[in-house]
């Protein structure tokens, strides 16, 4: 390294934004991640012995993936070269796999390759990396924000160990927080900042888990914080709401959280809680998600899980998504709140439902028996004359319009697929049926 890249390294840490400067340098000054940094766990043994084989890290932005990695360069006694995926190209590997080569050949030192954003790295590229960590020349360590097991090579994911990094405590960021504010060295302890609690706490629950959030927030604060007569500056409330002017929500269409919020948003209204599902819609709504998707799944919780006992709900479902398509937001958001609680509130019968897979099953794995003679349709050329339709009892020629006779296939005869709950409108339509037949 010349002087003037010394000197253009030495400027870049010191103007870094305050949460690149705050990173941990060791593992005794990581914050959080103690179910997998815990001083029992295996990742910090693997760590302090310099014994780690390939590793992912996935988690949320903010919660230390990187943070990790770095330590692991501080600590290690291998070569350690980094990338970015979203910059990264099929060039960089081959320069950083025929250094390895060289350095494991003539010093018998390991390199470890820390790709950060790895999703991003096409089939192509993640292939390219396989043979080099299978015969070792290379140590992985991957970070995503995305589940792995869906964006990353399955070989890649084979042959490494995968850390999941949870979104940080409030008490964690907290502490972050008051190391930033009071750290003379990398934080922002020259400035002679206090901030309040009210503000660090609200900071801290705002950022959502993401430490990166809470800091720079924080810095912020102090830069754009006139002293006070004391010659302090003073972080209050209200300047803590002025820097992080809204919740970073963790919620990616394409990832977990997605996944997550809509099967808590069905499941609560399912299990007739309205509170939680339209908390779980308006989180959707805020992070951007498509209505359309939305009405979609109130439309099959209608179905699926209120049935017959509410017949009204699919209704109510159905016009709702209507109706927010064609209004649009943010007025949609009272239309959809509006299907949400009344599905969430209804009585529930799955029994439609499983009357459709029972029948469904059957079909597959039963053999078809022909439709019953006095069911076939005798109006097609030649069908009368073939004795179609023959026996045939028109159910309104009879008292209650009803009449015992033969519509299940042969074989099939007393079969039962629709079984009514005793919830809602079901019990009617129970009712109704045993007085039919009785």
């Amino acid at each position: 390294m010349n002087l003037f890249d010394y000197m253009r390294e030495n400027t870049m840490e010191k103007e870094a934004p305050l949460a690149s400067r705050l990173r941990p340098r060791t593992l005794d000054e990581v914050v959080g991640q103690q179910h997998i940094i815990g001083k029992d766990k295996l990742l910090y043994r693997a760590i302090k012995a310099d014994k780690l084989g390939s590793l992912i890290f996935y988690g949320p932005p903010g919660t230390g993936k990187t943070t990790l990695a770095k330590v692991i360069a501080n600590t290690t006694s291998a070569e350690f070269k980094q990338i970015n995926a979203t910059v990264a190209g099929k060039k960089d590997m081959e320069e950083i796999v025929a250094a390895a080569k060289d350095s494991r050949g003539m010093y018998g030192k390991r390199t470890i390759l820390f790709v950060d954003e790895i999703h991003r790295f096409n089939k192509g590229q993640q292939d390219y990396l396989l043979p080099f960590v299978e015969d070792g020349t290379l140590i992985l360590i991957g970070a995503t924000t995305e589940n792995p097991y869906f964006e990353v090579n399955s070989a890649l994911i084979s042959r490494s160990r995968i850390f999941e990094l949870k979104p940080l405590e409030t008490q964690d960021i907290l502490e972050l927080i008051q190391r930033a504010i009071t750290d003379v060295e990398r934080g922002m302890g020259t400035y002679d900042a206090v901030i309040e609690p009210d503000a660090a706490r609200f900071l801290a629950d705002a950022a959502n888990g993401d430490a990166r959030a809470a800091l720079n927030a924080v810095e912020l604060g102090v830069l754009t914080t006139d002293q006070s007569p004391d010659g302090k500056i003073h972080i209050d409330l209200a300047a803590a709401q002025e820097c992080i002017q809204k919740r970073a929500v963790r919620y990616d269409k394409d990832g977990d959280s997605h996944y997550d919020t809509i099967s808590a948003f069905i499941k609560s209204m399912r299990g007739s809680d309205p509170d939680a599902a339209v908390y779980y819609l308006a989180r959707m709504i805020y992070a951007g998600e498509d209505i359309k998707f939305i009405s979609r799944r109130i439309m099959i919780c209608a179905a699926e899980d209120v049935g017959n006992a509410d017949p009204q709900a699919l209704t109510v479902a159905v016009s709702a998504a209507q109706a927010a398509e064609r209004i649009g937001l943010p007025e949609a958001q009272i239309i959809l709140s509006q299907a949400v609680t009344y599905v969430a509130c209804a009585p529930k019968s799955n029994a439609a439902c499983c009357a459709i897979q029972d029948a469904m099953e059957a079909v597959k794995t039963e053999r078809a028996m022909p439709v019953p003679v006095h069911l076939q349709d005798r109006h097609y050329k030649g069908a009368g004359a073939l004795g179609h339709g023959d026996g045939y009892l028109y159910a309104h020629d009879y008292p209650k319009h009803y009449v015992r006779q033969q519509y299940l296939p042969d074989g099939m005869e007393g079969r039962i697929f629709y079984r009514p709950s005793d919830n809602g409108y079901e019990t009617q339509m129970k009712a109704h049926m045993e007085w039919l037949k009785n």
